[in-house]
């Protein structure tokens, strides 16, 4: 048992502060609700604290904001506080279930015929954004999260995993949210847009494009974060998204577009990464050198059947 620092709240599971060392309930345990001193060292004009899902964090959704809307609390203790800060995770989540779908519950329930190309088969028109059918809106958002193996959504969910966190706490969940969505959409249209340009077949999937969006960002406001390529090699994320860039650049002025990745969706994230970076880079301040895991710490393109970002 313990008392809140604020309100004075006798809590069986008390919050501690990381930045003032204070003891609070779950009212006051966010930075802004109980006036800490870290707030000044954080450079936080957009509210990096408050994600943006609701602008009633203190009124625990009762006043405006998402909650008032709905008739949902959306505050600390609320069933979607869990998603303020964690997007990134959430959407990592959402990619395992997508690809449960596609290859454990798709198979039983829909015919998959051999012998032709999965953007013409319902499998396909379902979770594949396609040059035959790229009015197919929903395909625009499905694709992101569906990946054409396990390998795939193995390096996909690895880099989400790690550097997805770092962008979120920088700009805030709403924004994160956005900037995941429209970098992953405006990559895979992007590279069908290219394939319908020069007469060929695509059929693309993945979340590399809104990876590589990431990057971009990172490469701006984090450009000192150490990482390691393949897991042995220590550079800076600048240097790893330089690499990746130019391995696309190749890939693209050589003809090998619709090579099997698609490398055009990948530099189309990583411009709308830097783009919105160097926009944002005097209000979130320098980024982290190094990575802290784990929830809540800062952590850490479409592609597919034959289109693998």
């Amino acid at each position: 048992m313990a008392t809140c620092d604020v309100c004075g709240e006798h809590v069986n599971m008390p919050y501690n502060c990381g930045n003032c060392g204070g003891t609070y309930c779950s009212d006051h345990r966010l930075p802004e609700n109980h006036s800490c001193p870290g707030l000044d060292q954080w450079n936080d004009p957009d509210g990096v604290f408050d994600s943006g899902f609701d602008d009633s964090v203190a009124g625990r959704g009762e006043a405006g904001g998402l909650g008032s809307t709905l008739g949902i609390d959306t505050g600390a203790g609320g069933p979607l506080g869990y998603f303020r800060g964690n997007m990134a995770y959430v959407f990592l989540g959402v990619s395992v279930v997508v690809f449960a779908l596609q290859y454990i519950i798709a198979p039983l329930v829909i015919e998959m015929p051999t012998g032709q190309r999965p953007a013409t088969t319902t499998w396909g028109q379902i979770f594949t954004l396609t040059t035959e059918h790229p009015e197919y809106v929903w395909t625009w958002v499905v694709s992101i999260f569906a990946h054409g193996g396990i390998t795939h959504l193995l390096f996909n969910g690895i880099a989400l995993y790690f550097f997805g966190p770092i962008v979120e706490r920088q700009v805030g969940s709403k924004k994160f949210t956005a900037l995941f969505f429209a970098s992953g959409i405006a990559a895979g249209l992007g590279q069908v847009g290219l394939a319908l340009a020069t007469g060929e077949q695509a059929a693309v999937l993945g979340a590399s494009g809104a990876i590589m969006a990431i990057m971009g960002v990172l490469s701006i406001t984090a450009p000192d974060l150490k990482v390691l390529l393949f897991f042995v090699i220590p550079m800076s994320v600048r240097t790893l998204t330089i690499l990746v860039a130019v391995f696309s650049l190749f890939f693209v002025a050589s003809g090998g577009i619709l090579s099997g990745v698609a490398h055009f969706a990948h530099l189309v994230g990583l411009f709308i990464g830097l783009g919105y970076g160097n926009r944002i880079k005097h209000e979130v301040g320098r980024g982290p050198r190094q990575l802290n895991l784990g929830p809540g710490r800062g952590g850490g393109g479409p592609g597919g059947p034959g289109r693998r970002p």
